[in-house]
């Protein structure tokens, strides 16, 4: 009888499980991941795996000291470990020192999601959490001197972009390994379209919204497509800001936590600069609770109370 669960009606049953959706996300950064190696050579894949192996030992070693058994661990591992260890890489420059993603990975793990419960528990998004746990740390350590092999190095805040031709293929533009390749990215995001993991319009709101708040901002509207296809934007908005956990139950909590999103980054990246992204995501996740308090949705049949007591003293 323990394991028998008893809901309310209706009982809705689907395909889809934890780590069903997580491989679908990792197929999806497959061609972020390719196109990483192939732009700035196999020291990417090196970043990568580490940051991925760290990720995925944190939680086996955490759950064993919890004893659990390891056969059980490996019955119900999620993949939730392995994604965030892939994104954290990817969001890292090649050259980075291949300790830092250690350091990252244990803190994105065991900080952020295991000592809040585990998968579905983390009240942040590990992965923008754990990049910028490196990021303040180690400085520039984390980006690796933005190297691209096409061009050699190229400052961060340089404040000239490249044609959007580039920009959207990647070639030639120095950055994180993940970031660079629009068009790869643009290919994951059909990818979890198709197999219905993400929305369209939370990302596009998210990248839109960025983009028309900066060229505003500077009044200069011919920054707005080069400021939405500019640094980590469209990756983070992809596969880090429109995670389960992290973001609002409802629609309309989305449609505000997206909105706000937008916003926020275009303001910050026009105060700051580049590397506003992964803060303002980690900024906008706090809120999270504070949307869902707020913004409920009512159940079928729901009649406010307040009109039927009107109506009782009426009649």
């Amino acid at each position: 009888m323990d394991r028998l669960l008893i809901s309310n009606t209706p009982h809705i049953r689907g395909a889809a499980t934890t780590r069903r959706i997580m491989t679908d996300v990792l197929i999806a950064l497959c061609p972020t991941f390719i196109a990483g190696i192939v732009f700035f050579g196999i020291r990417a894949f090196g970043v990568v795996a580490v940051s991925a192996l760290t990720c995925v030992a944190a939680e086996v070693l955490f759950r064993l000291a919890k004893k659990e058994k390891l056969k059980e661990i490996f019955r119900t591992f999620d993949f939730t470990s392995l994604v965030t260890g892939v994104i954290m890489g990817l969001s890292l420059g090649s050259q980075t020192p291949l300790y830092l993603p250690v350091f990252g990975g244990v803190f994105a793990i065991i900080v952020v999601k295991m000592l809040f419960g585990g998968t579905g528990k983390n009240f942040v998004n590990p992965a923008v959490t754990g990049r910028i746990f490196i990021a303040v740390s180690f400085g520039q350590l984390a980006v690796g001197g933005w190297l691209s092999p096409s061009i050699g190095l190229i400052g961060q805040n340089s404040g000239e972009f490249p044609n959007l031709f580039n920009l959207f293929l990647g070639t030639g533009i120095a950055g994180c390994i993940g970031e660079t390749s629009k068009l790869c990215i643009l290919v994951g995001f059909a990818y979890l379209l198709l197999r219905g993991v993400i929305n369209w319009w939370a990302p596009t709101i998210f990248v839109l919204l960025a983009g028309l708040t900066t060229s505003v901002l500077k009044l200069d509207t011919s920054l707005f497509l080069p400021s939405m296809m500019s640094g980590g934007l469209i990756f983070a908005a992809v596969f880090m800001a429109t995670d389960y956990v992290t973001t609002p139950n409802t629609r309309l909590g989305n449609i505000i936590y997206f909105v706000a999103l937008g916003v926020l980054t275009g303001v910050f990246r026009t105060i700051n600069g580049g590397g506003a992204v992964s803060y303002c995501i980690l900024l906008m996740n706090l809120f999270v609770p504070l949307i869902d308090r707020y913004i409920i949705p009512k159940p079928f049949g729901y009649e406010r109370v307040k009109k039927a007591k009107k109506e009782a003293q009426n009649g």
